[in-house]
């Protein structure tokens, strides 16, 4: 049953993939006065996230950032992966300081990476381009969806530039199996979103509101001693990103305490500061209190 499911999800796709952009464009268009306007597809979570954040702002400028959210979040790239060339996908997907990276990882040291669900993180594995013919495997930490069809669709789209994925649940195994079978590796971490109640160790301003955060990528830096970089993803225009590449830490294991998770947590409120409507507001991101935890 999984198996015929997951072929009928990948004709359907497919058959959507293979349409230009401007044409899907106009899909999303459509989906999203179905989403916003119709369903209100946890319009209540976004308004109650968005009012915390944004204590300053008025109702009709939270408004107006709801709604552009929304016309945002109907995207319809992430199916484009299905069919895109290597040459489109790095006309709209550019990435700067791409070197930062590669002479971070020089003599065969590897590295990690932060980023959030912020503009179209899925677009991101094209970073694999920039390390074709090098001895570097990318990673992507991903958590298994309860539909296994469903989460074999979405295994498939995000193999178009062969990363490998890695369960979050095996995140530290895998890392230390390759790192002992001498393979090198930039393994990329979408740290922004809430850690299950047994992984919370650190606490934070974020938004304007007390928030619990995720540190295990700052463990296992210190464990391995991997260099932590950070993704600073802009919308430049519709269907056009620039992610550029900045320094976290190049010696995690010299660094105190929270120092690694805190300045991550900095950088990517600063992106989304930048162009609010790009975050993933429809997440309960503040579902924990502190005296929850």
């Amino acid at each position: 049953m999984n198996t015929f499911l997951y072929y009928i999800l990948y004709t359907i796709l497919m058959l959507h993939a293979i349409l230009p952009l401007r044409i899907l464009y106009v899909l999303a268009d459509i989906f999203y006065v179905l989403v916003y306007k119709v369903i209100g597809y946890r319009l209540k979570v976004v308004r109650r996230n968005m009012k915390a954040s944004f204590p300053d702002k008025s109702e009709e400028e939270l408004k107006a950032l709801e709604k552009e959210f929304y016309h945002f979040f109907c995207v319809v790239e992430t199916i484009k992966l299905l069919h895109i060339s290597d040459a489109e996908m790095q006309r709209r997907m550019v990435f700067e300081n791409v070197d930062l990276v590669k002479d971070l990882m020089k003599d065969g040291n590897s590295g990690l990476m932060f980023l959030g669900h912020y503009c179209n993180w899925e677009w991101v594995t094209s970073l694999n381009l920039h390390f074709k013919n090098t001895n570097c495997t990318l990673g992507e930490i991903y958590k298994p969806l309860r539909s296994k069809a469903v989460d074999r669709i979405f295994l498939k789209i995000r193999s178009r530039f062969q990363p490998i994925a890695i369960p979050k649940n095996d995140t530290l195994r895998v890392i230390l199996n390759m790192r002992k079978e001498g393979r090198q590796m930039l393994v990329g971490f979408m740290a922004d979103q809430t850690p299950s109640g047994n992984s919370v160790h650190y606490w934070t301003d974020f938004l304007n509101q007390d928030t619990p955060v995720f540190n295990g990528v700052e463990r296992i830096a210190k464990k391995t001693g991997f260099s932590v970089t950070y993704l600073d993803m802009q919308r430049v225009k519709r269907g056009y990103y620039k992610g550029t590449i900045r320094l976290v830490s190049a010696d995690p294991k010299s660094e105190t305490e929270d120092v690694i998770t805190e300045k991550y947590i900095r950088m990517m409120e600063v992106s989304i500061l930048n162009d609010p409507a790009c975050w993933l507001w429809t997440h309960k991101r503040w579902k924990i209190r502190r005296d929850q935890a």
